[in-house]
C-alpha cells in the first residue's frame, strides 16, 4: 500500500481517517460549516426540548415535580443555547471536539431526569428516547465516536431508571432495549456511512488538487524550458546579442515594414580589426572576452529601436529602422569611437581595439541578403583602406 493510500485509509469502526494528521486536516476543512450547522441544530433541539414543558404542565399541573422539570428544562435549554453561540463564534471541530460533544451529554442527562419525575409517561418517553438517539447521530454534528457514546449512555441509563422508578419488568426492559438498540444501529450505520462518504470525497478532492498542483508545476517547468530554448535560439550565448538566425528574422520584418511605411532603413556590418592576432597572441578564451566587451559597447551605442546580432566570428550586424544615411553614419561613428575608447585591464592594458564598419542604405528593390552584401562590401573597402573607419554606400 502506498503512502497516499495509507493516509486515505478510513477506520472501519469510527469512520475517521486512520492517519491522525489527515483526520485533523479534514476537520479543519469543514470547521466553518460544522459551526453554523451545530449552532442551528442546537437551537432547534433546544426549542423542541423546551416545548415539551407544555406536556409537563398538562400531566403534572403546578406541582413540585413540574417545577423541578421546568427548572431542569430551563437549565438544559439555556446551557445548550449558550454553547450554540460559543460554537458559532469560537468552535473548533478539530481542536475543541469536547465543546461540540458537551450539548449531547447535557441533553442526555436532561432526558434521563424526566423518567423519575414523570414515571407515568414512560410509554411516550420510550418513543422520545428513540427519536433523541437518532437525533444524536444525525441532527447535531459530532464525531461518530462521540454520538455513539452519548447514545449508549442514554440507552443504558434510561433502561436503568425505567426499571428503578417506573417499575419496568425485565421482560419490558428487554423490549425497550431492543427498540433502543435498533435506533442506535440505524443511527450509527447512517452516520458511519455519511462520515466515510464525506472523508472519501475530501480525499478525492485533495488528490485532484495535488494532481492539479503537479500539473501546474509541470506546465511552469515546461514554460521555463521553452523560455530557455527560445533564449538559446534567439541569443548568442557568448555576447548576449541576437543570434544570426533571430537577427535575420527581425531584420526582415523591419525591412518589410519600412517598405510599407516608406521610411528609411539602414544596416551596417561591424568587424573587429586584427582579431586573429588577438586570438593568436592571447588565445581564444581571451579573444571571447574581447568580443563580449565590444558587444557591450555596441549595445550601449545603439538606440532602443535598433537591433544587433552576431553574424559570425568577430563580425556583428546592426539594423536601424527609421534611420537616414546620415544618422546611420553618425551612429556607426559613435560606435567606432566607443570601441576605441574602451579601456582594458591586466594583460590587455596596452591593446588598442578598433572596428571597421560598412553601412548600407536600403532601396525599395533591396531584399535583406542584397542589403547585407552591400554593407559587407563597404566593410571590406574599409579594411582594404586601413581599417578603423566607417564606409557608407552612396
Amino acid at each position: 500500500m502506498s503512502q497516499q493510500q495509507k493516509q486515505n485509509d478510513i477506520h472501519w469502526l469510527t469512520g475517521q481517517f486512520s492517519d491522525r494528521q489527515k483526520e485533523v486536516s479534514y476537520r479543519h476543512s469543514i470547521e466553518s460549516n460544522v459551526r453554523s450547522d451545530a449552532r442551528l441544530a442546537l437551537i432547534l433541539a433546544s426549542a423542541i426540548f423546551a416545548m415539551f414543558g407544555i406536556t409537563d404542565y398538562n400531566l403534572l399541573g403546578l406541582t413540585q415535580e413540574y417545577y423541578l422539570l421546568l427548572a431542569m428544562r430551563i437549565t438544559v435549554v439555556s446551557s445548550c443555547v449558550a454553547i450554540a453561540f460559543i460554537i458559532g463564534k469560537a468552535g473548533g471541530y478539530a481542536d475543541k471536539a469536547w465543546l461540540h460533544a458537551l450539548p449531547l451529554w447535557i441533553f442526555a442527562i436532561g432526558i434521563i431526569l424526566i423518567v423519575p419525575l414523570r414515571p407515568e409517561s414512560l410509554s411516550t418517553q420510550v418513543t422520545s428516547i428513540a427519536v433523541a438517539i437518532v437525533a444524536f447521530y444525525l441532527l447535531i454534528p459530532n464525531l461518530l465516536t462521540v454520538a455513539a457514546l452519548a447514545s449508549a449512555f442514554v440507552s443504558i441509563t434510561f433502561l436503568a431508571t425505567a426499571m428503578i422508578y417506573a417499575g419496568v419488568t425485565a421482560e419490558g426492559a428487554v423490549r425497550i432495549g431492543l427498540l433502543l438498540a435498533m435506533a442506535n444501529i440505524v443511527g450509527y450505520s447512517s452516520l458511519r456511512r455519511l462520515e466515510r462518504l464525506q472523508r472519501q470525497q475530501y480525499a478525492l478532492l485533495n488528490e485532484e488538487r495535488d494532481q492539479n498542483r503537479e500539473l501546474l508545476q509541470e506546465i511552469k517547468h515546461r514554460k521555463s524550458l521553452e523560455a530557455q530554448l527560445r533564449m538559446v535560439a534567439e541569443r548568442d550565448t557568448l555576447t548576449g546579442v541576437d543570434s544570426r538566425s533571430y537577427f535575420m528574422k527581425r531584420a526582415q520584418a523591419l525591412l518589410q515594414r519600412s517598405r510599407l511605411e516608406e521610411t528609411p532603413f539602414c544596416l551596417f556590418m561591424i568587424d573587429v580589426d586584427h582579431f586573429k592576432k588577438i586570438n593568436d597572441t592571447w588565445g581564444h578564451t581571451q579573444g571571447d572576452v574581447i568580443l563580449t566587451k565590444i558587444a557591450e559597447v555596441c549595445q550601449h551605442s545603439l538606440r532602443p529601436t535598433d537591433i544587433i546580432g552576431r553574424f559570425g566570428g568577430e563580425e556583428f550586424v546592426v539594423g536601424l529602422p527609421h534611420t537616414s544615411p546620415n544618422d546611420a553614419t553618425a551612429v556607426a561613428e559613435r560606435l567606432k569611437q566607443g570601441v576605441e575608447a574602451l579601456s582594458l585591464d591586466g594583460e590587455f592594458k596596452d591593446l588598442q581595439l578598433s572596428v571597421t564598419i560598412g553601412v548600407a542604405v536600403a532601396t525599395p528593390e533591396d531584399d535583406l541578403d542584397t542589403l547585407i552584401t552591400r554593407a559587407d562590401n563597404r566593410l571590406y573597402e574599409g579594411k582594404r583602406d586601413g581599417r578603423n573607419q566607417v564606409v557608407t554606400s552612396s
